[in-house]
């Protein structure tokens, strides 16, 4: 065995075909291992792949309360440790949910998962972190009322996000189903000015969540911070989007800062008709804060970077701002990693400009705390649990950016999902118990020796407003997927962890699947026994079907999917009464996924005829075939596409090698192989699609009736 094969082995502490005592039999794919609320990302991906857009949308907010805003914003860490990165790109996932949102539909109201409960909880603060912990105590059953000190709901998201990245209606869509579930959210209502914590407690709650952001600027104790014209970061981006402020048109803009705050306030200044942006920050280019990605949209709007400087003092001619004095930055942070700046004092230099905006972070408002026992450590951060988020205070918990420091919409939203089971257990007298893992193990690395076997199927670039019809607005850039881009994108997913796995009980160790696998993913050990490699196959099926002993199956039961969907369709079709009697098995991949063909499939059947839609032919097994014509089928259909617009290596080959062989088989029986084609679509249309139906139709039906109809199975 090959060193790689032996790596493989060790990473999982066991071999990999190995049963889980868990329903859903596969490996956390490394997406979801990285997402802070733990989103089926394998899950939704593949039904959008598939055309299932609304069960895609329905998946997804079984764990995310906010997707629209998440599709937008999300940081998506899940691509940062997308296995397909070995290959060619990361998947577009957070690209996909979005899609998912836009084009899946789920009006039904979210259920409780609990029994109502007396108790009622106050959530001070309706940012990600408030909405989802709200959006998850009333899923539990509790009476939900939100506090938001602002006009509108949202937080940062309403009062800070620039309208080109977060469209307040796409926020607002996620805040209303939020509120279906019977959450109420009182605004303008601050804590400390239109209330306080004893005053919730007198009137009824029985704990109380702080979700307070971050909503203050922090500023800077350098020379000429006080001149007109020297600007806090979040003040600017609140009047941004709501239209007032300083009028800053022709102006030269310098910015202070590297991260994305920093980002979004010097694109925001650009199209509020900046002649120029600068910004400035301590950090190297590859040190800075900020997205790489927001930093190259910057780049491309026009914001000049200015990297490891340092601000000394804000110039003025006379009582206004004239440009910003700097430092040439030695170091960011000290050798034990702390953000601890030097500078080359003696190197300075100038920025000329008229305007200063401060972006170098946020704070929290805690001056309510005068009249509670809530406790501050040495740094005035809030004290708390790390566990429960408790605070000092009895009943009073903490989350979000209040307790962690800035960090990710997605973060505080896990943040908000903690302290929401905290405040259950504390309302049910439980100790809160340290997360449970559900079973599974982890996807490990993909080889190199795998990697080199997988097609190179290119990321779908997302479509985007051109560079010149993005400034002097702040209309949404990226314009999302269309369909056929995002099921192109969706099925370059590679199923981590969602493959074959072996039946050792039943393993002849012949070999087949060893010879058959176009990735290499079952290897002969060295005891003589064969191991499937959860973490290299990529969920082809060839090796299932091709074994002899029948045992390897789907780690997610595709097998017995396509068995039963098989098995549904000759039924109904029989039942209709009409002849004769055809079954079509189809891909549902590529344009086959779009909802043209998804339409089709659901809504035009023909007298008689049922279309199964399969997640690639290459997973059609010759038992599938002989079980509709067992069943009593006239005739079977199986369409296809062409090999290179498959993500799988010799579908096509596969897939006529066993229509050919049951053509064989029904001949040797005598009801005929005619009664079973198969056709390969270039560039298919529901038109082709509907003609291909009508031929085999009009075919079959010049031929007898299958004996196999009246027959008892």
């Amino acid at each position: 065995m090959n060193q790689e094969a032996n790596k493989a082995i060790s990473m999982h502490g066991t071999k990999t075909g190995a049963r889980l005592l868990v329903a859903d039999n596969s490996l956390r794919p490394p997406c979801q291992g990285a997402c802070p609320i733990q989103q089926d990302v394998r899950g939704y991906i593949n039904l959008i792949a598939e055309g299932e857009f609304d069960e895609a949308l329905r998946t997804i907010r079984k764990t995310n309360p906010l997707p629209s805003v998440c599709g937008l914003i999300c940081a998506h860490p899940c691509e940062s440790e997308c296995r397909r990165e070995r290959i060619d790109h990361p998947l577009a996932i957070a690209a996909l949910k979005r899609f998912a949102t836009e084009y899946g539909h789920d009006d039904g109201a979210e259920p409780q998962t609990g029994v109502r409960r007396a108790e009622k909880i106050a959530i001070i603060g309706s940012g990600p972190a408030g909405l989802t912990a709200a959006h998850d105590l009333a899923r539990m059953g509790y009476g939900v009322t939100v506090f938001e000190r602002d006009a509108a709901p949202g937080g940062a998201l309403t009062a800070f996000i620039p309208e080109y990245r977060l469209p307040g209606e796409v926020l607002q869509r996620d805040i209303e189903r939020i509120v279906a579930l019977g959450v109420e959210i009182k605004t303008n209502n601050e804590l400390g000015k239109d209330f306080t914590l004893s005053e919730l407690k007198n009137e009824g709650y029985s704990a109380v969540v702080l979700a307070l952001g971050l909503p203050l600027s922090r500023g800077l104790n350098i020379t000429g911070v006080e001149l007109d014209g020297v600007l806090l970061a979040l003040p600017f981006l609140r009047e941004a989007k709501l239209g007032g402020g300083e009028t800053i048109a022709g102006k030269k803009m310098l910015v202070i800062g590297g991260g994305n705050v920093a980002v979004d306030v010097a694109r925001s200044a650009l199209r509020l008709g900046a002649g120029e942006v600068h910004m400035a920050c301590l950090e190297a280019r590859d040190e800075m804060p900020a997205f790489a990605w927001e930093i190259e949209a910057a780049l491309e709007e026009g914001v000049k970077l200015h990297c490891s400087k340092g601000p000394k003092s804000i110039l003025c001619s006379e009582t206004e701002v004239s440009g910003l004095e700097c430092m040439e930055v030695k170091a960011v942070f000290d050798e034990e990693g702390r953000f601890n700046p030097t500078f080359y004092e003696e190197k300075v230099s100038a920025l000329d400009g008229d305007v200063v905006i401060i972006a170098i972070g946020q704070a929290a408002e805690l001056s309510f705390l005068s009249d509670t026992t809530i406790k501050l450590d040495g740094r005035g951060q809030l004290v708390f649990d790390l566990d429960t988020l408790a605070t000092s205070e009895e009943g009073v918990f903490a989350c979000g950016e209040v307790i962690s420091g800035p960090g990710t919409a997605v973060r505080a939203m896990a943040s908000g999902r903690q302290a929401a089971l905290a405040v259950d257990c504390y309302l049910r007298g439980e100790q809160m118990a340290a997360p449970q893992p559900d079973g599974r193990m982890d996807v490990g690395e993909l080889l190199a020796t795998t990697a080199e076997e997988i097609k190179r199927l290119e990321r779908q670039e997302m479509p985007a407003l051109a560079l010149g019809e993005r400034l002097g607005n702040f209309n949404l850039i990226e314009l999302g997927y269309t369909e056929i881009l995002a099921v192109k994108e969706a099925q370059r997913c590679l199923r981590c962890g969602a493959g074959a796995e072996y039946l050792e009980d039943k393993c002849a160790a012949c070999l087949t699947c060893v010879r058959v696998c176009p990735y290499g993913a079952p290897i002969a050990t060295i005891a003589g026994s064969i191991d499937i490699r959860a973490d290299q196959c990529q969920s082809c099926g060839i090796c299932i079907v091709e074994c002899p002993a029948r045992a390897i199956i789907f780690r997610q039961g595709e097998d017995r999917q396509i068995r039963e969907r098989v098995e549904a369709a000759v039924t109904e079709a029989s039942l209709s009464g009409a002849e004769p009697v055809v079954i079509g098995l189809c891909c549902s991949y590529g344009a086959f996924a779009t909802s043209a063909f998804t339409e089709f499939f659901r809504n035009s059947h023909k007298p008689g005829t049922r279309i199964v839609r399969i997640p690639c032919v290459v997973k059609i097994d010759t038992t599938h075939l002989l079980k509709a014509f067992e069943l009593g089928a006239d005739g079977v259909f199986v369409i296809g596409c062409l090999e290179e617009d498959c993500p799988y290596q010799m579908s096509a080959f596969w897939a006529e090698r066993r229509v050919a062989a049951v053509k064989k088989n029904l001949d040797e029986i005598g009801l005929g192989g005619d009664r079973l084609e198969m056709y390969t679509l270039s560039d298919p249309t529901v038109q082709k699609l509907d003609e291909i139906v009508t031929g085999v139709t009009t075919r079959v039906r010049q031929l007898a009736p299958s004996p196999m109809r009246n027959r008892s199975v």
